[in-house]
């Protein structure tokens, strides 16, 4: 079997790079896979990866192209800028100079279990946008730009655990919705150090969700077929996030 017919089996839900050439190239004629494949080592794109290793495409994956294919065409941003835009556009912020929303990639939030109407927005929780998620890094200077905490309130969020920096000093993107959580909490008199049992909790359900992740990883790095642990994540985080909710909003209508 020829590398191209292999490119075309994908089978499940999204298209295959190869299907992604083809629907691009009518617009961007001098796209290639070679390109596509580029833009995903230099980080601007995160495809998932089936256990055979063949990549599958997202509706949310090829809008993601579209923009990026865009920008260089039209705006001649170079790929750090495209970047530091993929970065805002994922963290739901508006990207100076950018006004068309035609050329916004798509991100769509799927129905959590028990959502009965408008409300608070919720992150996507797909495995591909929290892999685009966990990319992002944000200083600390910048993580407080743009909640506008200061440094002694962000300095707090620090000491109780709710924040915490990588091994650079640097935010994942997470870390932007916790601290944007709590500058809203602090308008109700609820500080950092009332704060705390949230990280406590977080960090049991941190403990049995890698009880289920886990072992569903080392069996896929040793080559055994099943669920790819991205998406078990996923959907797991869903339903737990699901359950917190739900929890909390029952207790506080029993009154």
């Amino acid at each position: 079997m020829t590398s191209a017919a292999r490119v075309e089996q994908t089978g499940g839900e999204g298209i295959s790079i190869g299907a992604v050439l083809r629907t691009l190239q009518p617009d961007f004629p001098d796209l290639t896979i070679s390109k596509i494949r580029y833009l995903e080592t230099e980080g601007l794109i995160s495809p998932e990866r089936r256990s055979s290793g063949y990549r599958l495409f997202s509706d949310g994956d090829v809008a993601r192209l579209r923009f990026i294919l865009t920008a260089q065409r039209e705006r001649f941003w170079p790929l750090k800028v495209i970047r530091d835009a993929l970065d805002r556009l994922d963290q739901g912020l508006d990207v100076p100079g950018l006004t068309d929303d035609a050329e916004h990639p798509v991100v769509t939030t799927p129905a959590q279990p028990g959502d009965t109407g408008p409300g608070p927005q919720v992150a996507d929780l797909s495995a591909a946008a929290l892999r685009r998620r966990r990319a992002v890094r944000l200083t600390p200077a910048e993580l407080r730009e743009r909640t506008g905490l200061d440094v002694a309130a962000y300095g707090q969020l620090k000491a109780f655990g709710l924040l915490r920096t990588d091994s650079s000093g640097r935010h994942h993107a997470d870390d932007l919705d916790v601290a944007t959580a709590a500058a809203a909490l602090a308008g109700y008199g609820l500080e950092a150090r009332h704060l705390r049992s949230f990280r406590i909790g977080a960090d049991r359900e941190i403990s049995l969700a890698r009880q289920v992740v886990e072992p569903r990883r080392r069996r896929q790095a040793r080559g055994a077929s099943g669920p790819d642990p991205a998406e078990v994540e996923s959907e797991l985080l869903a339903a737990m996030l699901a359950l917190h909710v739900a929890l909390v909003r029952s207790s506080l209508a029993e009154g």
